[in-house]
């Protein structure tokens, strides 16, 4: 079903938006919550979370690309789980490497507040991205936006695992770069 249509069917308050939405996007969403969560169980629950806030936002939220909202619904949930579990048993794993990794360049919370706050920083990383080489973009959203590992990086890409981490590098310390030109405390 085309997206406009599952949108509507949410603005009239249709059930069938839900198994609509669960038939085009649950692969996709799975996909997000698992390579945060790492937990087939934990990733289930934040799709159906998932669904469930979807149909809370809207109305009055009308998504203009459904997946896009979907995806950030998700990993949000995710995130929010994955914190969640690591305070209470403090594990490592490729969330929190990933999130170490932009730690360099991305200014901690009480700086953010002290600082500027969240939205001039997102609109300042998107200006980035913008500005990159499209390889270099997508490398840099699937390790960071949908935390997906060095070694699935580099095999959908066709590069070498040596290859991703220096364009990684390279891409944070750009950022770091921009983000201090642009003025934000790092």
């Amino acid at each position: 079903m085309d997206d406009n249509k599952i949108v509507e069917l949410y603005w009239n308050r249709d059930e069938t938006a839900i198994s609509e939405t669960k038939n085009k996007y649950s692969n996709y969403c799975f996909t997000i919550a698992n390579n945060i969560l790492h937990n087939q169980e934990d990733s289930e629950e934040a799709l159906n979370d998932t669904w469930l806030a979807a149909w809370n936002a809207m109305p009055p939220h009308h998504p203009l690309i459904l997946s896009t909202f979907l995806g950030k619904i998700t990993r949000n949930l995710s995130l929010n789980k994955w914190r969640m579990l690591s305070a209470e048993k403090r594990g490592g794993g490729i969330v929190a490497v990933s999130i170490d990794e932009l730690e360099e360049c991305i200014p901690d919370e009480r700086n953010l507040r002290e600082s500027l706050e969240a939205e001039i920083i997102a609109e300042s990383i998107n200006d980035f991205l913008a500005d990159l080489k499209e390889s270099e973009r997508k490398v840099f959203v699937c390790r960071y936006w949908y935390f997906d590992s060095i070694e699935e990086i580099a095999k959908r890409f066709g590069f070498s695992q040596s290859k991703v981490k220096m364009m990684l590098k390279r891409t944070r310390d750009k950022l770091k770069d921009y983000l201090i030109n642009e003025g934000v405390i790092v």
